[in-house]
């Protein structure tokens, strides 16, 4: 079993579309909402947790993309610039997921994308405005 988390970017052409039951459906996933945007006739997204078969899961990302919807992993819309980066610390007390946590002894503040929800938490808390996240 796979687990990933995508961010889904719908289209005024697609937004009010079953796109969810058909990937529960027809493709046998496990699908966690764990961020959205919908907007009647513009651009919407999803933040989904998908688990499943790693082939099934394949599949319903081909049906993503058929029906007009882009699927990006979490790591392409939530960045850390680690140039700017304090590693204070803050983050990660806020971080629900643990994507943001402590290295012992280092102290140094790591990043782990995939366990990312993109709840936004972290960008408000950052000191030097180190976390972005872009839909």
């Amino acid at each position: 079993m796979m687990k990933r988390i995508y961010v889904l970017h719908f289209n005024q052409n697609n937004y009010d579309k079953p796109i969810v039951y058909n990937l529960i459906k027809n493709f046998d996933l496990v699908v966690n909402i764990l961020r959205a945007v919908i907007l009647p006739r513009k651009e919407s997204y999803l933040v989904l947790e998908l688990e499943g078969d790693e082939k099934l899961l394949d599949k319903g990302l081909s049906f993503l993309k058929k029906g007009g919807v882009r699927a990006e992993p979490i790591r392409q819309s939530v960045h850390r610039n680690e140039d700017i980066c304090t590693s204070c610390g803050a983050c990660t007390a806020i971080c629900p997921t643990g994507a943001l946590h402590i290295e012992r002894p280092s102290m140094a503040v790591l990043f782990t994308p995939e366990k990312c929800s993109a709840c936004g938490l972290c960008v408000n808390v950052c000191p030097p405005r180190a976390m972005e996240v872009n839909f």
